[in-house]
């Protein structure tokens, strides 16, 4: 199942960073939220991405929202990605790819590479906006104006 503007984001859990067990309860109902699900660690297109949102993250906090990437890599990957990059936001680890079957993205470039699709959601954890793109950086942009718009 694929979700859609108006959908509620789902129940689920993951790995951090920090290898503490991440629950998407403890935040929905609570703030704004950016999931981004992105292809690789260390990969050009997934740095691109990562540094961006790094470099407007105090914005999406001072609007309230806190941002969370997702990709299959590894904890230690995530560790190593974000101390390389000084990446200041939640990490998770969907190692299963069951948080991205659960969300239904797509995979990108021809089914090779799992998708670059990233959600927006109200403070009551309704999604206002989806944007699927392999263009990396056209995602912090569309997020940070989505956000603006709850104001």
């Amino acid at each position: 199942m694929k979700l859609k503007v108006g959908d509620k984001i789902p129940k689920f859990t993951a790995k951090d960073t920090n290898e503490n067990d991440f629950d998407s309860q403890d935040l929905i109902g609570k703030k704004p939220l950016v999931i981004y699900f992105y292809p690789k660690d260390n990969t050009p297109g997934c740095t691109v991405q990562a540094c961006s949102f790094r470099d407007q993250y105090e914005d999406f906090k001072d609007l309230g929202a806190e941002v969370i990437g997702i990709s299959s890599d590894s904890v230690v990957s995530h560790q190593n990605f974000a101390q390389q990059f000084q990446l200041p936001f939640i990490l998770l680890s969907d190692y299963d790819k069951k948080i991205r079957k659960l969300f239904g993205v797509p995979s990108g470039l021809f089914g090779i590479l799992p998708g670059r699709v990233t959600y927006v959601a109200d403070k009551t954890g309704t999604i206002i906006m989806i944007f699927d793109s392999m263009m990396a950086a056209r995602h912090i942009p569309k997020a940070l104006e989505s956000i603006r718009k709850l104001q």
